[in-house]
């Protein structure tokens, strides 16, 4: 089978972060792989865990109003995989999320993607400005 042709994004080398996320059983679907809906979930544990990590959820929720995957290959249980995540574009109160799937020690990603959070204030769930706090760690996410 050919290799994709990503590009760039197929690249370790293009993601600042990356945090490891071990499979269960219960990801497995009926067709012996993990379900594509689970990669949503690791990329959101990925980038929460790498914020809350920094202290930097204080202030802001993140919501997810847009988001896209491309998925290269399957994985299973009980893999371990990498999720490696940048950040391609920071506005006044959001944020454009690359992330990239690995199986650990494989370097074809598989699945690529994109998710856009707009931060909120905790109250009226309204967009606000970026903490500095938040600004300074995504900005050290920032592809370069």
């Amino acid at each position: 089978m050919p290799k994709p042709d990503l590009g760039p994004l197929a690249e370790r080398a293009t993601y600042r972060a990356f945090h490891m996320v071990s499979t269960r059983w219960a990801d497995n679907d009926q067709y012996g792989h993990i379900n594509n809906a689970k990669f949503y979930e690791f990329v959101d544990s990925a980038v929460n865990a790498h914020l809350l990590i920094a202290d930097a959820l204080n202030e802001s929720i993140g919501l997810v109003v847009d988001s896209g995957c491309r998925y290269t290959s399957a994985l299973k249980f009980p893999d371990v995989i990498e999720v490696g995540i940048k950040v391609d574009r920071i506005g006044t109160s959001s944020v454009t999320y690359g992330f990239a799937v690995f199986k650990r020690s494989v370097d074809i990603p598989a699945a690529v993607g994109h998710f856009v959070h707009v931060y909120v204030d905790a109250e009226t769930r309204r967009p606000k400005p970026l903490p500095a706090k938040l600004r300074a760690v995504v900005e050290n996410l920032k592809a370069g």
